[in-house]
Protein backbone atom coordinates (compact mmCIF):
# COMPACT_ATOMS: atom_id res chain seq x y z
CA UNK A 1 0.00 0.00 0.00
CA UNK A 2 1.67 3.28 -1.21
CA UNK A 3 0.69 7.06 0.83
CA UNK A 4 0.60 9.79 -1.20
CA UNK A 5 2.40 13.26 0.26
CA UNK A 6 0.14 16.32 0.98
CA UNK A 7 0.95 19.66 1.93
CA UNK A 8 0.40 21.36 5.12
CA UNK A 9 -2.85 20.42 6.74
CA UNK A 10 -3.36 23.95 6.95
CA UNK A 11 -2.10 25.07 3.42
CA UNK A 12 0.34 26.93 4.93
CA UNK A 13 3.71 26.95 3.01
CA UNK A 14 7.08 26.86 5.02
CA UNK A 15 9.67 29.48 5.21
CA UNK A 16 13.04 30.20 5.70
CA UNK A 17 14.39 33.48 7.19
CA UNK A 18 17.55 34.17 8.76
CA UNK A 19 18.40 30.58 8.48
CA UNK A 20 15.17 29.28 10.63
CA UNK A 21 12.63 27.41 9.10
CA UNK A 22 8.81 28.94 10.01
CA UNK A 23 5.82 27.08 9.75
CA UNK A 24 4.28 29.81 7.48
CA UNK A 25 4.73 32.63 5.34
CA UNK A 26 3.24 35.02 8.25
CA UNK A 27 5.35 33.59 10.76
CA UNK A 28 8.26 34.76 9.15
CA UNK A 29 7.47 38.21 8.29
CA UNK A 30 6.33 38.49 12.11
CA UNK A 31 9.74 37.16 12.89
CA UNK A 32 11.50 39.93 10.22
CA UNK A 33 9.17 42.71 11.62
CA UNK A 34 10.18 41.44 15.27
CA UNK A 35 14.21 41.99 13.72
CA UNK A 36 12.92 45.58 12.69
CA UNK A 37 11.93 46.41 16.43
CA UNK A 38 14.99 45.45 18.24
CA UNK A 39 17.18 47.01 15.89
CA UNK A 40 14.82 50.35 16.49
CA UNK A 41 15.36 49.39 20.34
CA UNK A 42 11.66 48.74 20.99
CA UNK A 43 11.86 45.29 22.45
CA UNK A 44 14.87 43.92 23.86
CA UNK A 45 14.41 40.20 21.89
CA UNK A 46 12.27 37.51 21.48
CA UNK A 47 12.04 33.80 21.53
CA UNK A 48 10.26 31.51 19.26
CA UNK A 49 8.61 28.15 19.69
CA UNK A 50 8.61 28.59 23.76
CA UNK A 51 7.04 25.46 25.44
CA UNK A 52 4.63 26.45 28.35
CA UNK A 53 3.20 23.15 30.35
CA UNK A 54 -0.40 22.84 31.03
CA UNK A 55 -0.99 21.63 34.44
CA UNK A 56 -4.04 21.63 36.39
CA UNK A 57 -4.44 20.57 39.81
CA UNK A 58 -0.88 18.69 39.60
CA UNK A 59 -2.07 16.78 36.47
CA UNK A 60 -0.41 17.43 33.42
CA UNK A 61 -2.82 17.90 30.85
CA UNK A 62 -1.04 19.32 27.53
CA UNK A 63 1.96 21.87 26.31
CA UNK A 64 1.52 24.53 24.48
CA UNK A 65 4.29 25.98 22.03
CA UNK A 66 3.98 29.72 21.62
CA UNK A 67 5.40 30.92 18.09
CA UNK A 68 7.24 34.01 20.26
CA UNK A 69 7.60 35.19 23.51
CA UNK A 70 8.58 39.05 23.44
CA UNK A 71 10.85 41.00 25.98
CA UNK A 72 9.73 44.14 26.34
CA UNK A 73 12.32 47.22 27.25
CA UNK A 74 10.96 47.44 30.66
CA UNK A 75 11.08 43.32 31.33
CA UNK A 76 7.77 42.18 30.70
CA UNK A 77 6.91 39.53 28.54
CA UNK A 78 4.56 39.04 25.64
CA UNK A 79 3.28 35.70 24.22
CA UNK A 80 2.86 36.41 20.67
CA UNK A 81 0.37 34.00 18.60
CA UNK A 82 0.37 34.27 14.99
CA UNK A 83 -2.64 32.45 12.72
CA UNK A 84 -4.77 32.58 9.72
CA UNK A 85 -7.61 31.22 12.14
CA UNK A 86 -8.48 29.71 15.46
CA UNK A 87 -9.30 26.64 15.76
CA UNK A 88 -11.42 25.23 18.27
CA UNK A 89 -8.30 22.86 19.91
CA UNK A 90 -6.17 26.90 20.10
CA UNK A 91 -8.95 28.45 21.75
CA UNK A 92 -9.21 25.75 24.32
CA UNK A 93 -5.39 26.11 25.13
CA UNK A 94 -5.36 30.16 24.52
CA UNK A 95 -7.85 30.10 27.31
CA UNK A 96 -5.87 28.20 29.43
CA UNK A 97 -2.71 29.82 28.68
CA UNK A 98 -4.46 32.96 30.13
CA UNK A 99 -5.64 31.55 33.08
CA UNK A 100 -2.63 29.66 34.17
CA UNK A 101 0.08 32.16 32.69
CA UNK A 102 -1.84 35.72 32.20
CA UNK A 103 -0.71 37.47 34.83
CA UNK A 104 3.07 36.63 34.17
CA UNK A 105 2.56 37.10 30.26
CA UNK A 106 0.29 39.50 28.17
CA UNK A 107 -1.15 37.82 25.27
CA UNK A 108 -1.30 38.86 22.03
CA UNK A 109 -2.97 36.81 19.10
CA UNK A 110 -2.61 38.04 15.68
CA UNK A 111 -4.83 36.35 13.02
Amino acid sequence: MWSQRRGNKYGNTRKVYGGQVYDSKKESRQAQELDLLIKAHEIKGYERQVRFSIDVNGYHICNYIADFVIENLDGSKEILEVKGFATEIFRLKWKLIEALYGDTYKMVLIT
